[in-house]
């Protein structure tokens, strides 16, 4: 899934945070021309993200322990690796 400022309705979220990550933050704020509260909004996006792209992953490796491979196509493909690797 991937999430998109502005598509949406905004929510004020109350979240507590030390005195030195808060300083932080305003430092690279303001070195960005942005807020803190952008900052925050795209530090919550990349971590969904990552949470969406690892759930897809364990996915796809699941899929793959349910389904093991055709042992006549993992043969072919080790017969052709066997041909065409180089031979230092």
């Amino acid at each position: 899934m991937v999430y998109h400022m502005g598509v949406m309705a905004r929510k004020e979220v109350l979240v507590q945070l030390d005195d030195g990550l808060v300083s932080r933050l305003d430092e690279l704020a303001a070195a960005q021309g942005t807020s803190r509260s952008d900052l925050l909004r795209r530090g919550a996006i990349a971590v969904l993200e990552a949470a969406d792209l690892a759930a897809a992953d364990r996915e796809l490796k699941d899929a793959y322990r349910k389904v093991p491979q055709d042992p006549a196509l993992v043969e072919a493909a080790r017969s052709l690796a066997a041909r065409t690797a180089p031979g230092w």
